[in-house]
């Protein structure tokens, strides 16, 4: 049976041999009480890279974002968000749940808002009625926007605007190496802007499980206890922590080939008769549109026959997702099973 070209996620990753050994050597201890020597190794590179003072390891990016957001607000409060948000759509009503805040939603380009938008919708603290805002989320880059980059100046001018309502500015992190790779960014530059920022370890970077918070001393007090409250405490938590310092250390520059393989799908798509629109691709994430006569579950089928998983997000739209198991190899044959789709 021919190879599975598994382009659902950048998720869907194992760890290479080198990373697996990295696993297997590391010095482990209970990181509940602080002795895990390999997790505190991460959160101080982690926090280190991006210049801000302290760091936590977690399962999984909805919670650092859950956490994050939990620290900033108090029930009756409300955070500013794009209605394409992961923080919003894909993380089961955690700010409700979890923070007893409020959502005001913004409209943006791919998930991408302005500092005016911002303004626009920050409530009076004198009024009565009104919810206060109290923390802006960014995500970078966008997952339903199709991997969109923002603008860093425009991230500052949305920097301006909290500092004038005293609002928190939490970035949504999740593939920000992604954008700081094709955007020639640096880490400190997101650090010495926002409050907290969430980066993921399991997505384009190809660790197992983990990601990390980060933000002032204060902060990430705070933010171990919430840890511990919604269950997020782990013991020998350094055998995953050694797959995120490898991964640190390894697979970022790296993240410029898949960028370069979604062009080339981007690019084939634009010329197929059954595609009716792409999303521009920036990173590593294609998102298409297929003819509204054809049938999506059909269609996700049809390519399964052919040694090809893909994602859906909703109504006709596809999504492909490069990461590092997927090589020039892969990508040649997802392209020549692309053209000799049949689409009803």
């Amino acid at each position: 049976m021919s190879q599975i070209i598994d382009a659902r996620s950048d998720t869907v990753t194992r760890p290479t041999p080198a990373m697996l050994e990295a696993m297997m050597l590391a010095e482990v201890g209970d990181d509940v009480y602080g002795e895990d020597e390999t997790v505190n190794e991460l959160q101080r590179k982690a926090a280190d890279l991006f210049g801000m003072e302290a760091a936590l390891f977690c399962p999984s990016g909805t919670m650092t974002n859950q956490i994050g957001i939990r620290v900033h607000t108090r029930p009756g409060d409300e955070v500013i968000c794009d209605e394409l948000s992961h923080v919003y759509l894909y993380e089961v009503g955690g700010i409700a749940a979890n923070s007893g805040a409020s959502v005001r939603l913004l409209k943006g380009d791919r998930g991408r808002f302005t500092a005016e938008q911002v303004r626009s919708q920050v409530s009076s603290r004198s009024d009565v009625h009104a919810a206060w805002s109290r923390l802006v989320v960014v995500e970078n880059t966008v997952n339903k926007g199709g991997g969109a980059c923002w603008d860093f100046a425009e991230l500052e001018r949305i920097r301006g605007v909290c500092n004038e309502h005293e609002l928190a500015l939490h970035l949504d992190g999740a593939r920000v190496f992604n954008a700081i790779v094709a955007r020639n960014e640096s880490p400190r530059d997101y650090g010495r802007l926002f409050d907290s920022i969430s980066i993921c370890l399991s997505k384009g970077l190809g660790t197992p499980a983990g990601s990390l918070l980060l933000g002032s001393g204060e902060f990430i007090a705070k933010a171990r206890r919430f840890r511990k409250m919604m269950g997020g405490g782990m013991r020998q938590a350094g055998y995953l922590a050694a797959a995120g310092l490898f991964a640190l250390e390894h697979n970022v520059a790296r993240l410029h080939d898949d960028h370069r393989r979604a062009k080339t799908i981007e690019r084939e798509l634009q010329g197929l008769s059954y595609v009716s629109s792409v999303l521009p691709v920036e990173t590593n994430i294609v998102i298409f549109t297929i003819d509204a006569r054809s049938s999506t579950d059909e269609f996700l089928r049809s390519l399964q026959s052919h040694g090809i998983k893909a994602g859906s997000m909703g109504g006709s739209t596809i999504r492909f997702v490069m990461h590092l198991d997927i090589g020039d190899d892969q990508v040649g044959a997802l392209v020549e099973k692309l053209r000799t789709l049949q689409v009803a």
